[in-house]
């Protein structure tokens, strides 16, 4: 199960009621400020660009490459640890917009974090320290430190232990 806060809305879907839940202009900015970041072919500038415009956690050493997607209204709920490699156009989404209700939720990325490209992470979700997650995997729940994910529905191709290690 992730962990997402709910908030119901009534009348139209609250996608359509968009700037009720968050303001157009904090959004305006986080677009650009993301957009900046996407192609931005330093690491240390793409870093500083989230973590002072979009007041994003990210450690020491970590690496977000080309075209990665940050969730352009609340990205404040992303938190990377350090030395991770976040892969090529990956999504990273702290809110989902449903018919009824619209849901927001931290994503924690601890540190030693192996993400392939072209994944998806879902809101609330956290993946444990030195995880691997597989090209392509949609992370839709919490991965346990050290394991090895993938695929749609994301499954556990490794398991890991408490301390992050690889099993033998």
């Amino acid at each position: 199960m992730r962990n997402t806060t709910r908030y119901p809305v009534h009348g139209a879907n609250p996608l359509w009621q968009l700037y009720q839940t968050v303001s157009f202009w904090k959004v305006m900015k986080n677009f650009i400020v993301i957009q900046l970041a996407r192609y931005t072919p330093f690491l240390s500038w793409k870093n500083w660009l989230y973590r002072t415009f979009l007041r994003m956690e990210v450690g020491q050493h970590s690496a977000v490459a080309l075209m990665v997607m940050m969730d352009v209204m609340f990205p404040e709920l992303i938190k990377i640890g350090r030395n991770c490699v976040i892969g090529y156009n990956t999504t990273i989404l702290a809110h989902e917009y449903l018919v009824e209700e619209y849901r927001l939720g931290e994503v924690r990325i601890e540190d030693d974090v192996l993400i392939g490209a072209n994944s998806t992470i879902l809101p609330g979700v956290t993946i444990g320290k030195g995880a691997i997650v597989a090209a392509g995997t949609v992370v839709h729940k919490d991965v346990s430190p050290g394991a090895f994910v993938g695929g749609n529905p994301m499954q556990v191709i490794r398991s890991g232990n408490a301390t992050g290690d690889e099993q033998d």
